[in-house]
């Protein structure tokens, strides 16, 4: 497997926006150092490339009077071997193919981009580059040993059918010059059983003056019963009637060679770290079974797209190597659970495809079902007893496909619906699937511009003193004026989430929601004391930058630090406590107070409360009795009396009536947020709740 510590890379792009964009997508390979530097211009660029400083190429497909295109082309005829990936705003199929005829190493839609989809292309097209020159260093380096050759001669007089064999032919198998006699069978009886019927027949095509010359690579018997490549090369001499009369050729031992050029072709169709089928042989598979499928139809396949379950978290709590130890094993339990008529490979990271010839649609959720069943039991891995599970997302070629990339693309759109389900589940691809995806690429697509388009709001949800009846405090929470419709932060953050959109977002909520309590402090005294609760996503948790982030938004506010509360979620902690918790106690001693939203729904909710310095508890609304169930209540005063002995206070989300409200008090709740006091509202509406 490829390993670059450092690699140079070239944007030919004219967007400054979209040179920003790739600049923090390669900032943030944890794996490899990106160096990138960056040119405007299709002259710029094309000096650049001939000075070959640079590893790898990313050309956009849109240069204003220049397309991508004519940079590619132009390079590969100036004699540029770098790999060149083509960027291009939207998938265009007659794009794509004529990249790939002009020499792209990738393809690449920029809607469609983030950090790991980048430099997982980046790295293959690397691999591929490497594998292509060593193959022809390979061939050049076979083509000058050959002309230094004593290569076996023969001659075939076709009158009396006897064969002159030379004493190097001879030499080559292992024979003396008196164990060889001068018939045809010594050459035919000892060529491999699979390739003597071309041979022959490639013999009796030239002689019969089909082709210009013999030239054909075939397996010969040795004296000790092995096997050896040869290369037989030969040309007919002819009468005055153009009949062959004799034929004149050589013979090569081209065995190192052959296993050099075989080994280099594996490799570029293998993965090599786990020796499955890589992409590209894999989408060849494919392509066949496609192909069969159009003409008969009773053959049927089903691809299962399968994607271990928080393997991220192996490579960060043991190790990449531990963690590509963990994707052998992987791979072998797939080998050994799959029949030897199935395809399993690797396209990368912790995703593997699998193609299954099928009767039935039973067929493949079956092998689904068993795989899942398989990869639950633990491996073992160096030390460690490792668990892991897989979602699979599954298509089927009876829904009717013309292209084996549609196949994929439909098998992945699958997998992530099984794991928005809850993970370690399969799920069966379905044309709303699709519908659903376009959708949501389009929403991806306008959620990026949503800042510079001023699109994006900050709503306040109060928090209330459930003693005085006061507001004293706001949730921030996002919301995006798409049109006329208001995108609530249910929809938004998950998207942001998957894209790394939530990075600036996340940042801008802050700021945003510091800036409103900082202008509601200067005119209404009576807001002096609101506190303001900002939410931390898990990708915001783990910046490392983010102490310097929650400290500039303070200072440019003016707004105090014990008035901010940071809320996270036990999911954002949970992966690594230890340094979560440093972090947390690092935050809490610039003054800020930290929270611990929707307490009772992660994992490990009691150890949470005594390992992580929080200031608040959040009980989630799930714990708060709709039908005047007292269980839950007693659950709620457990969780509370809990918190107040650790120095906590508490915090009850999701009242909806005044039932709710009168219950909670009378278990001694401090402060409560839900729709019986406000659902989240526009600043000018929150600060008229304050007085409420």
């Amino acid at each position: 497997m490829i390993d670059i510590r450092e690699v140079r890379v070239l944007l030919v792009e004219d967007d400054e926006d979209d040179y920003v964009l790739t600049r923090d997508l390669l900032t943030d390979s944890r794996r490899t150092r990106f160096v990138l530097e960056w040119t405007p211009s299709y002259g710029e660029a094309m000096a650049a490339i001939a000075l070959g400083q640079h590893d790898v190429y990313l050309v956009d497909y849109r240069l204003g009077e220049h397309d991508g295109l004519e940079i590619l082309r132009e390079a590969r005829a100036t004699g540029c071997v770098r790999p060149i990936i083509l960027l291009t705003g939207q998938g265009d199929g007659e794009v794509d193919i004529a990249a790939m005829k002009a020499g792209a190493a990738d393809y690449l839609v920029k809607g469609q981009l983030d950090s790991q989809i980048l430099e997982r292309s980046i790295r293959y097209s690397l691999e591929q580059n490497r594998t292509l020159e060593a193959l022809r260093e390979s061939e050049e380096r076979y083509a000058l040993s050959a002309r230094g050759a004593n290569d076996g001669l023969w001659v075939w007089d076709l009158r009396d059918d006897t064969v002159y064999y030379s004493d190097r032919w001879k030499e080559m198998l292992g024979f003396t010059q008196d164990e060889v006699t001068p018939s045809p069978d010594e050459w035919f009886s000892r060529v491999h059983p699979d390739d003597v019927a071309m041979l022959r027949a490639d013999i009796d095509a030239h002689r019969h003056g089909n082709t210009p010359s013999i030239e054909h690579e075939h397996r010969m018997r040795c004296w000790d019963g092995r096997y050896r490549w040869m290369l037989a090369r030969g040309v007919a001499v002819r009468d005055a009637g153009g009949v062959a009369t004799r034929v004149a050729g050589s013979q090569t031992d081209i065995t190192e060679r052959k296993i050099a050029t075989d080994r280099l072709m594996h490799d570029a169709f293998h993965d090599g770290l786990t020796e499955l089928p890589n992409r590209a042989l894999f989408m060849d598979r494919l392509e066949n079974s496609l192909e069969r499928s159009r003409h008969y139809t009773d053959s049927q396949f089903a691809v299962l797209f399968l994607d271990l379950d928080r393997f991220k978290v192996v490579n960060d709590s043991l190790g990449h190597a531990l963690g590509d130890q963990l994707l052998i094993a992987v791979a072998d339990r797939l080998r050994a659970t799959l029949g030897p008529t199935d395809t399993v490979a690797r396209l990368g990271g912790d995703e593997f495809t699998i193609l299954l010839e099928i009767d039935h649609l039973a067929d493949a959720v079956r092998t689904a079902e068993r795989l899942q069943e398989n990869l639950r039991i633990p491996f073992r891995v160096g030390e460690h007893e490792i668990f892991s599970t897989a979602s699979i997302g599954i298509a089927l070629s009876a829904t009717g496909y013309e292209r084996s990339q549609d196949v994929l693309r439909d098998a992945d759109i699958a997998m992530y619906r099984a794991k928005s389900r809850g993970r370690a589940v399969h799920e069966v691809f379905d044309k709303t699937m699709h519908e659903r995806a376009v959708k949501l690429l389009k929403f991806e697509t306008e959620l990026r511009r949503s800042i510079e388009r001023d699109e994006l709001r900050v709503h306040y949800q109060p928090v209330v003193s459930l003693e005085t009846n006061g507001v004293v405090g706001f949730e921030a929470l996002v919301r995006w004026q798409l049109g006329d419709e208001l995108v609530t932060a249910d929809e938004i953050v998950p998207i942001a989430e998957d894209t790394g959109l939530i990075l600036s977002i996340g940042l801008w909520v802050l700021r945003e929601s510091l800036r409103q309590l900082a202008a509601w402090q200067r005119v209404n005294p009576a807001m002096a004391k609101l506190d303001m609760h900002v939410n931390l996503s898990a990708k915001q948790f783990l910046q490392p930058n983010l102490l310097e982030q929650v400290a500039a938004a303070l200072a440019d506010s003016g707004v105090v630090p014990q008035r901010l509360h940071l809320e996270v979620t036990e999911s954002v902690i949970i992966d690594n406590p230890e340094a979560a918790a440093a972090l947390l106690e690092r935050l809490r001693e610039t003054g800020v107070r930290i929270s611990l939203d929707d307490f009772g729904t992660g994992y490990s909710s009691l150890s949470s409360l005594s390992q992580f310095p929080f200031d608040t508890l959040k009980i989630d609304r799930s714990f708060i009795s709709t039908n005047g169930d007292r269980r839950n209540d007693e659950i709620v005063r457990t969780i509370s009396n809990l918190a107040r002995i650790l120095g906590m206070d508490v915090t009850v989300e999701g009242l909806e009536s005044a039932d709710q409200v009168g219950r909670m008090r009378e278990l001694g709740i401090e402060f409560a947020q839900g729709f019986f006091f406000s659902p989240p509202v526009d600043a000018e509406t929150a600060e008229g709740l304050v007085n409420f």
